[in-house]
């Protein structure tokens, strides 16, 4: 029977490469998607996940993924989301600023001292619009899987660690 600690830590990185604007077969990475959990000792299996909004959707996924493995101890799931893309200002499309406009004329009727939109704004409120979103789910739980074995791994080492610390201590305590 192996012995557990409570306390470990265990982080991982993904990148999703995108195709280069050429079309040819050289890529660049897209986004990288990063994961880490960290555990301390708790008498009760207490779950906290600090994930960007593009990732929140996943949360129960994650939480039964944590639930089926874990047993105690107070568990702190974090995920970050870094697009490579984000620096880059997109074009909107004819379409979605005619959209814009609609929305702006509608609301503007209604509220006539609402102030009209900057180009900021459009640009903020359009940001992400021009592409398909990324699907995350599979490379999420695959490396919430991955980084979950590498947490027990590390969680089992510190075990085995405490196992020596005491049977030494025993050992002493006898010969005394």
């Amino acid at each position: 029977m192996s012995v557990y600690s409570m306390t470990g830590y265990a982080s991982a990185q993904h990148s999703v490469a995108a195709a280069s604007p050429a079309g040819d077969s050289a890529a660049s990475p897209a986004a990288r998607l990063g994961l880490e959990i960290r555990s301390v000792n708790s008498r009760y299996l207490d779950l906290t996940f600090k994930l960007p909004e593009e990732l929140r959707s996943f949360e129960p996924a994650l939480r039964e993924l944590l639930v089926r493995r874990l047993k105690r101890g107070k568990v702190e799931l974090r995920a970050a989301l870094e697009s490579h893309a984000a620096n880059l200002v997109a074009e909107p499309s004819t379409r979605l600023l005619q959209r814009l406009n609609t929305i702006q004329d509608n609301v503007r009727t209604w509220l006539p001292l609402a102030t009209p939109l900057s180009v900021a704004d459009v640009i903020r409120l359009t940001a992400g619009s021009t592409g398909a979103e990324h699907d995350w789910q599979a490379e999420l739980l695959a490396l919430a899987e991955q980084v979950l074995a590498s947490l027990l791994a590390a969680r089992e080492r510190e075990g085995a660690r405490l196992v020596l610390m005491l049977q030494d201590r025993m050992a002493q305590l006898r010969s005394l």
